[in-house]
């Protein structure tokens, strides 16, 4: 998502960026370049309006202080940021807890917004936090949502209170109120509700979710919303805030194809934040909404701070000590501790969507697009066949030990052949870091960088071979004798 607009972003600036004093009307210029680009990803036109009238306004008062050069641009590249910030929210707003447990939380929307995965997601990103959240399955309405709350609880770890089958059968406002009461008695510290929606906004509906939110007055009421139905989120969310009610937004499919005017609109236009995000279908794809990090992405400055706070989570802090130890005690890195890197960066979900938080991802779009996720499952496949033996020695692969691990792993001799050659030549290329050319950050994302020539990384430079001159014979016969022995 946000592809298309951070590439006309990226070009608007570029536009700016070449020139040496920029004007009043390169800013205009500029600013019908992002209005345009604002109303193709399908931004509300009144949030266009109020976007492009800001950031109009404070880039021509800046111009007037600032002298000629290259800090011009980048001066009103920080007021787009800030603006773009602020339609997003402005900044990340947490949960609020329940003075005396449990913490109540509601969850409301149309069908197809993934409300039942959504609360699987919450409950464990929660449970993660040290909370003991339950499931309560309110929507007895759509079919079969009451066995799938129960399947994705039980997936997460999660217990899951539905006393009725669902599929139009039982009170979902009783089973509500009996639910906090169960959670009260088994000492959970947080309720989720996963309530019933329809294909549309009716009168219905809005009647059930208000029954269930006066019922079970819930800390937060969470707007549920695919990012992908554009301008019908924000249409949605005003019919909902109007009916039920509600304190934050949780936009699910951000990982879609769509133009992204749902996420630039809805806070504008509601005045309430986006609290969470869904990034994709695993239960791991969810993390808090940060405004300012949208931001950053969007106007192709990565998104550093999440990529860490994932590698985190997914690389082992004594692990990543350990190798620091001993890489500065002179040790070489092997298979093992590159098997082990393998198996923390699969933790951390695609590589395609690590590699986009990266600053300036938008300009590898191409090769982002193509990389193979499969390579390291086929390359730890390789190691994994290997012997501990093979694995911290690699001279020890000979003809026979290679044709070995190529049928364990199921692949070619010539794959098994190419991994140790970069892998050889990743090692060579650490101990030249180590010895003279400075010692890597090997804390980096918590060790989330591959050795050169690994799996999606060039492979290491050769060194040129040295250019032998062609020595000069000479013109006498008797020394050319000499010469030629």
């Amino acid at each position: 998502m946000f592809e298309s607009l951070s590439s006309k972003f990226a070009g608007a600036f570029g536009a700016l960026r070449s020139r040496g004093k920029i004007s009043a009307k390169d800013i205009d210029a500029a600013v019908i370049d992002i209005r345009s680009a604002l109303l193709d990803a399908d931004v509300a036109l009144e949030v266009v309006e109020e976007f492009t009238q800001k950031v109009g306004e404070k880039s021509l008062a800046l111009l007037a202080t600032l002298q000629a050069g290259s800090n011009q641009a980048q001066a009103i590249f920080d007021v787009v940021n800030q603006e773009l910030t602020e339609i997003l929210g402005g900044g990340a707003r947490r949960i609020r807890f329940a003075k005396n447990p449990p913490t109540v939380i509601m969850l409301a929307g149309l069908q197809g917004a993934g409300k039942t995965t959504l609360a699987a997601k919450l409950a464990k990103f929660y449970k993660d936090q040290g909370e003991t959240p339950i499931l309560i399955a309110s929507d007895l309405q759509r079919p079969n949502a009451v066995n799938q709350l129960q399947v994705v609880g039980q997936s997460v770890g999660v217990p899951v209170f539905a006393p009725e089958p669902g599929n139009g059968v039982g009170n979902p406002v009783r089973v509500a109120q009996d639910g906090i009461k169960f959670a009260q008695s088994k000492l959970h510290s947080m309720v989720i509700v996963d309530t019933a929606g329809r294909l549309g906004v009716d009168q219905e509906l809005m009647q059930e979710a208000i029954a269930i939110r006066d019922a079970v007055s819930p800390q937060e009421i969470l707007f549920v919303v695919d990012a992908m139905i554009g301008q019908d989120a924000v249409r949605t969310a005003k019919a909902f805030q109007d009916g039920v009610g509600f304190d934050g937004v949780v936009l699910t499919k951000l990982d879609g194809d769509a133009r992204g005017g749902a996420a630039l609109s809805i806070a504008s236009l509601t005045g309430k934040p986006i609290m969470f995000a869904s990034t994709g279908e695993k239960i791991s794809d969810f993390d808090i909404f940060y405004p300012e990090r949208m931001a950053s992405r969007i106007l192709g400055m990565g998104d550093v701070a999440t990529l860490a706070e994932q590698a985190k989570k997914a690389f082992d802090g004594d692990s990543a000590k350990k190798l620091e130890d001993k890489f500065a005690a002179g040790e070489d890195f092997t298979l093992d501790d590159f098997l082990e890197q393998l198996e923390a960066m699969s933790k951390m979900g695609s590589m395609g969507k690590l590699l986009g938080m990266l600053p300036g991802a938008g300009a590898m779009k191409k090769q982002i697009d193509n990389f193979d996720e499969s390579e390291i499952t086929r390359t730890k496949a390789i190691v994994q066949s290997m012997t501990p033996l093979e694995r911290r020695d690699l001279k020890v692969l000979n003809g026979s030990r290679r044709a070995r691990i190529a049928l364990g792993s199921g692949r070619k001799v010539s794959e098994v052949n190419a991994l140790a050659d970069k892998f050889t030549a990743a090692q060579k290329m650490m101990k030249q870091m180590r010895n003279g050319g400075g010692m890597p950050n090997m804390n980096m994302a918590k060790g989330m960088a591959l050795p050169p020539g690994m799996p999606g990384l060039p492979p290491a430079p050769k060194k040129a071979a040295p250019i032998q001159k062609k020595k000069s014979k000479s013109g006498n016969p008797a020394k050319r004798a000499l010469e030629n022995g």
